[in-house]
């Protein structure tokens, strides 16, 4: 079955999805404050092309710190469209390089991606990023990392992850990651040697931390419909011969909850954590748990509660259904967002 990304089909199903219908137009968006690469193509795995648009701030500084931005939409649906005008918003009213990316979603490939392949896909993007930003006026010592929902997994997998690398992939024996892109003649293990998936910063706004616990809830089954809008039917989230039963250790394996390191260990970047008050798919209790247990390990995490907001609220357009649009809801995040980010690279 065909994989549908078109945000059309997401008004249909709007009350049980919550993304975004027919846009609205652009809000604090000025085209001449940056330029923009679209569509550049960093991977093909297994033939499948990736791309992510890149923004440049015009305001004439020699470089800018980076913000990666990873899309939700439950690994199921959306492409990184869903977070345009998140992206133009950054480069119009920051002094940062904005890079939107695409990733592989789990109906893709004929249903057959897996969980492990799209933290790959995170993993490699980063690493594009860090080898080639630089002729965007990027600085790859600069970086941090943003999603929401999935996209905040993602970035969270990053962050927590990074130096789980092995070139013999992901394993029951062997919970570690081969990331989309490699530069020439480096392999994953040279990359985990040399630290080299660090960041310097995180925003995770209303985040998927547990893997392990939503498969639990039910996600692989019927009673997650975006498998169906994603063009696919339920399934692991690993294959069909995997399941939480026989392979739990699969599922903790991509879930940054299950992963954070002592900060004697490993220090984590500073990280800001965000969440609609009203948010029911993950809700302000989940995230302030896994701000908790970051804090408990030694990390610096802040977090902020948007409130009167559900899921959802930075997605590009707009749902009448859900009562959700971008210039309602997402500015004031974004604003948050930026002035967390200012505090790290700019003071």
């Amino acid at each position: 079955m065909a994989v549908l990304r078109n945000a059309s089909v997401c008004l249909a199903l709007a009350l049980f999805l919550g993304c975004a219908g027919p846009d609205e137009p652009l809000t604090h968006n000025d085209p001449d404050r940056y330029t923009l690469a679209a569509d550049v193509l960093w991977s093909a795995p297994d033939g499948f092309g990736l791309s992510m648009d890149i923004y440049t701030p015009r305001s004439g500084q020699a470089s800018y710190p980076v913000l990666v931005i990873f899309h939700g939409g439950g690994w199921l649906i959306n492409d990184k469209s869903i977070m345009d005008q998140a992206a133009k918003y950054v480069a119009t009213n920051g002094k940062y390089v904005v890079c939107n990316v695409d990733y592989r979603l789990l109906g893709e490939q004929s249903n057959t991606v897996t969980l492990n392949e799209i933290v790959n896909d995170a993993l490699g993007a980063v690493l594009w990023i860090k080898k080639n930003i630089a002729g965007y006026g990027g600085d790859p010592q600069r970086v941090a990392l943003t999603g929401d929902s999935a996209g905040a997994h993602l970035a969270a997998a990053v962050v927590n992850l990074g130096p789980n690398l092995s070139s013999s992939g992901y394993s029951q024996g062997n919970l570690a990651f081969q990331p989309s892109y490699l530069p020439d003649g480096i392999t994953a293990e040279d990359v985990a040697r040399d630290d080299g998936m660090a960041v310097q910063a995180a925003v995770l706004s209303y985040g998927v931390f547990d893997l392990h616990g939503r498969a639990v809830s039910g996600f692989e089954s019927w009673k997650n419909p975006f498998w169906y809008v994603g063009g696919a039917l339920p399934r692991g989230l690993f294959g069909v011969e995997y399941s939480l039963q026989s392979h739990p250790e699969l599922y903790r394996g991509v879930s940054p909850a299950h992963n954070i390191p002592d900060a004697t260990e490993r220090l984590l970047p500073p990280q800001l954590l965000t969440v609609g008050s009203e948010d029911p798919l993950t809700t302000p209790d989940s995230v302030q748990a896994y701000q908790a247990a970051l804090i408990t390990a030694g990390h610096s995490a802040q977090y902020w509660e948007h409130e009167g907001r559900g899921h959802a609220f930075l997605d590009s357009g707009s749902n009448s259904l859900l009562g959700v649009s971008f210039a309602d809801n997402a500015p004031e995040a974004l604003d948050v967002m930026l002035g967390f980010l200012d505090e790290v690279f700019y003071q």
